[in-house]
């Protein structure tokens, strides 16, 4: 018996995307410094200052930040952003166990969609360090900050608010914010403590009834939470899930986002700002609509290919029992779309599969002896 699936079950702690190699990313710095107008020099004066430990991320973050900040960001602003996300981790227990791609991505990155560019780092360390001096994990300190800034601020959930992308300080200043302005506030009070965190979103729930903004924390893999929705210190819990679990991968509006800072040609869906499309997203939605455990006795194979550059690439893929008949013909995720959102089969253990990569001559045999396996093939 063959099941055919195209989504991954369970949450893998693999790249979200390939970091670019040295050539193709001193090319996309050099495009954004062209793309900066006026303000190059500011950047290029940031990138002379900045000490060589930090420079790659910052050469990350000019060539992938919005045309306008590269417009207006000061390098004062940009070297102490740095600065203390590079303090902030290194302090962290769980720090040297960031990969260097959720490091850049969701630690690193100053903002999250099109809030105000505050410089918050330098407050929040010091509000909320104290907070998760003991916190172990990623995890747990993300719990302990949603439990607790929200009532320390005296900010809470309000249609009152000023506007659905509040900056922390926006928000602070009023004690009321949207689902958004509450997410980016305690997304930039993980990151400012170290702890990868990103902004999640649906513009519509499948049944019509609203869009809804909430965070994901990287423990070892993605996680989610409600801003100012603590449940205790887990997390994976929360009102919205049997919602999300009806989201409709392949509807740009019914579909799940998660922001990435990295430029990948796919847009966030702001429905606040729905003519901007300067923040990037991952679909993350099949993470919430499976989340059914593998059958006993059955096995999963998982399939990714990537191209010549190292980056997740669509391709049709075959896969054919021992019979040759056909079980799964789609194509495969590109950087669109979350990095654990692989083509998947599950079938009974000890299968034979045949997997072809449509218009090549690869093909590969794979017996499923163990409960998952993650096959790579690369385009020619």
């Amino acid at each position: 018996m063959l099941i055919p699936l195209v989504f991954c079950i369970s949450v893998l702690a693999s790249p979200m995307f390939a970091i670019a190699d040295d050539g193709e990313q001193q090319t996309l710095l050099s495009q954004a410094l062209e793309r900066a107008g006026d303000n190059r020099s500011e950047l290029q004066q940031a990138l002379q200052r900045i000490p060589p430990e930090q420079k790659a991320g910052l050469e990350f973050l000019i060539s992938h930040m919005p045309d306008r900040d590269l417009q207006f960001l000061t390098a004062d602003f940009l070297l102490e952003n740095s600065r203390l996300a590079t303090e902030a981790v290194a302090a962290a227990p769980w720090g040297k166990h960031i990969p260097e791609e959720i490091l850049f991505d969701a630690v690193l990155p100053y903002a999250n969609v099109s809030e105000k560019r505050d410089p918050w780092r330098a407050d929040f360390v010091k509000r909320f360090s104290p907070l998760v001096r003991d916190a172990k994990t990623p995890g747990e300190a993300a719990a302990i900050l949603n439990l607790n800034i929200f009532k320390d601020l005296n900010v809470r959930y309000s249609t009152k608010r000023r506007r659905a992308d509040q900056s922390p300080a926006e928000t602070m200043e009023t004690g009321l914010a949207s689902c958004t302005g509450l997410s980016i506030l305690l997304i930039d009070a993980c990151r400012a403590v170290g702890v990868p965190a990103r902004l999640v979103g649906t513009p519509l729930w499948s049944d019509g009834s609203g869009n809804h903004t909430w965070v994901e924390i990287w423990d070892d893999g993605w996680h989610f939470t409600g801003a100012c929705e603590a449940t205790g210190k887990d997390l994976d819990r929360g009102w919205f899930t049997e919602r999300a679990a009806r989201a409709i991968r392949d509807d740009r509006l019914r579909a799940i986002y998660a922001v990435t800072f990295r430029r990948n040609g796919q847009s966030f869906p702001m429905v606040w700002a729905p003519d901007q499309d300067h923040v990037s997203a991952v679909n993350v939605t099949n993470r919430y609509t499976s989340r059914a455990p593998v059958p006993e006795g059955f096995a999963v194979l998982r399939v990714r290919v990537r191209n010549q550059a190292g980056e997740r690439t669509a391709a049709l893929i075959t896969v054919t029992d021992q019979d040759g008949q056909v079980v799964l013909e789609e194509k495969t995720r590109d950087e669109r779309f979350d990095s654990n959102d692989l083509l998947t089969v599950t079938a009974k253990r000890d299968t034979a599969l045949t997997v072809k990569l449509s218009g090549t001559d690869i093909q590969r045999k794979v017996t499923l002896d163990t409960d998952a396996i993650t096959l790579d093939l690369q385009v020619p």
